[in-house]
């Protein structure tokens, strides 16, 4: 722990420590939620039964994350990010524990259990693109945030990609169907693990702080709090998350059936597997590969800007839903412009949250807007298996278009931040 501020030399020492940290912590923790985004719809539609139940999966995954964003986000506030940040690995080893010994009794409601663990970790991960921030100068604060966002690429693509070696792996040593890729994907949450408790130091919240503190010793002047612009902030994360989240839950089983379609008895799991992860791969691709660029735009355009850039992307991603859905190609090209649209909205999104709050209440909005964003995608996700088994692929496009509509309509609500 840091008892005196840091002087501005060592300030930007320790930032580029902490953005290399959380990094590689991205690109390990990437791993397991590139894997479970893959295999949690399949699992569950395999182990239920039921088509309409696979949107659990994913909604356990952000149910997991919006329990735990907030406990998180107050947890670093009082004790630091590093902590906050282990205690989310922690979680996310169990939930592997439990989704490989759910596959292998089938059991359902365990395996939900299971992956609302995983996405308690993921809420960890979550919390990284914001302790990118604590020390960022204002005019990298963009920047920086991306670089973080932007590494979870390696893990988030690694993990689609590894179902076929997790497969021969989980053969090999005698796991259940499909779970293979999750030994992976524990290794690579211990090393996740370690990495916190050795690097993160100094703590880049605990440090902030001190230096929050010392500034206002100095000076009377406060930051400015902007909480209108700070609740359309929230808005803007949440609503283009469940759009990312719903489409993106449904995919899988929608491939599902398109691979049983074009070829019938001879559709194979390895068959429908491949299809998937490749296609998985590219959207998780799209939504970290060019969060730098989104990052550095958010800077140089302004917050606002770079978030309705992503509203647009989105809502590209959805026409080629609706209109190319029901080629294999079409859906690939969608999921890729769906990630990007989420990766534009997001980081812009989260700078401008954190720019419009005031420090004394930074972290626990933050942790709101994580909480928030994981719980209306948890719902999200569970009404995307209703409507895709009742108005198919496209109908799931044009519902989810809607809240594109919103944001655009509401984003005169922070005009004030634009720069």
């Amino acid at each position: 722990m840091i008892e005196v501020a840091l002087t501005a030399t060592q300030q930007q020492a320790v930032q580029r420590r902490t953005v290399l940290v959380l990094s590689l912590g991205q690109v390990l923790g990437g791993i397991a939620f590139g894997a479970t985004v893959s295999l949690g719809a399949l699992l569950a539609a395999d182990i239920s039964g039921s088509d309409a139940l696979s949107g659990l999966a994913t909604a356990s995954v952000t149910l997991g994350a919006a329990v735990c964003a907030i406990p998180l986000a107050r947890m670093a506030a009082r004790l630091g990010r590093r902590r906050a940040l282990t205690l989310g690995n922690l979680f996310a080893l169990v939930g592997i524990a439990v989704v490989i010994l759910a596959a292998s009794v089938r059991v359902f409601p365990l395996l939900l259990v299971g992956i609302l663990l995983i996405g308690a970790g993921n809420a960890g991960n979550l919390q990284s693109r914001f302790a990118a921030t604590d020390l960022a100068a204002p005019q990298h604060r963009g920047r920086d945030l991306s670089i973080v966002v932007w590494s979870t690429t390696i893990g988030g693509v690694a993990g689609p990609l590894l179902l076929g070696p997790g497969e021969i792996v989980g053969q090999a040593i005698g796991m259940p169907p499909q779970t293979g890729s999750y030994v992976f994907s524990f290794v690579a949450q211990c090393a996740a693990l370690a990495l916190y408790l050795v690097a993160l130091r100094p703590d880049p919240l605990l440090a902030a702080q001190r230096l929050a503190q010392a500034a206002a010793a100095a000076t009377s002047a406060a930051v400015a709090d902007r909480p209108r612009v700070a609740r359309y902030a929230i808005f803007a994360i949440a609503g283009s998350h469940v759009v990312m989240a719903s489409v993106m839950a449904m995919t899988p089983v929608h491939l599902s059936h398109m691979a049983h379609g074009a070829h019938g008895a001879a559709a194979t799991p390895a068959d429908v597997s491949a299809l998937v992860g490749i296609t998985i791969a590219l959207h998780v691709g799209g939504m970290y590969a060019l969060s730098p660029v989104f990052g550095v735009l958010a800077d140089r355009w302004g917050r606002l800007r770079v978030v309705l850039l992503g509203q647009a992307l989105l809502g590209g991603a959805l026409a080629f839903a609706v209109f190319a859905g029901t080629e294999a190609w079409g859906v690939m090209v969608a999921l890729i412009l769906l990630g990007l649209g989420w990766s534009a909205a997001t980081v812009a999104g989260a700078a401008l949250l954190t720019e419009a709050s005031a420090p004394d209440v930074r972290t626990r909005r933050q942790g709101r807007s994580d909480s928030l964003m994981s719980l209306s995608a948890a719902a999200g996700s569970v009404l995307a298996g209703v409507v895709l088994s009742n108005f198919q692929y496209a109908g799931l496009g044009i519902a989810a278009s809607v809240l594109v509509l919103a944001i655009v309509a509401l984003s005169p609500l922070a005009r004030s931040s634009a720069r």
